[in-house]
């Protein structure tokens, strides 16, 4: 994508996207950018039973119970697609709240046609 072309940068072709744009598309475009600029795979680009490296903004975080043990789960949303991360046995980390920008890697496996990353390594990134 050319600097004209970003919806964040100046320029003409700029300036006509943001205005012909929902407030959703452009907040999905920023959060995209964010991704790749952290080095991080597309969650939409992600498939079953590989290692990925994903990065997004938290929307929910709940806590429920698997196989009988606690479950801190966590949805990730990236601008492309969504993405479960699911840390067992936990109630709760500390900084995993909704609204707060995530990177993490880990396995990806797909669940109930979702895509999940159970007990991913992850770093908490400065809000925007």
């Amino acid at each position: 994508m050319s600097t004209a072309e970003s919806p964040r940068r100046g320029g003409l072709r700029g300036l006509l996207s943001r205005l012909t744009s929902s407030q959703s598309e452009i907040e999905a475009e920023e959060l995209r950018q964010d991704a790749d600029e952290a080095g991080a795979t597309p969650i939409a680009a992600c498939g079953g039973r590989r290692r990925f490296c994903v990065a997004g903004t938290l929307r929910t975080v709940t806590l429920r119970p698997r196989g009988g043990a606690p479950a801190l789960e966590a949805e990730l949303y990236d601008g492309s697609d969504v993405i479960d991360l699911v840390w067992l046995g936990r109630r709760k980390i500390a900084g995993i709240e909704p609204g707060r920008p995530v990177k993490a890697e880990g396995l990806v496996s797909i669940q109930d046609g979702r895509k999940v990353m159970f007990n991913p390594r992850y770093e908490l990134r400065p809000g925007s």
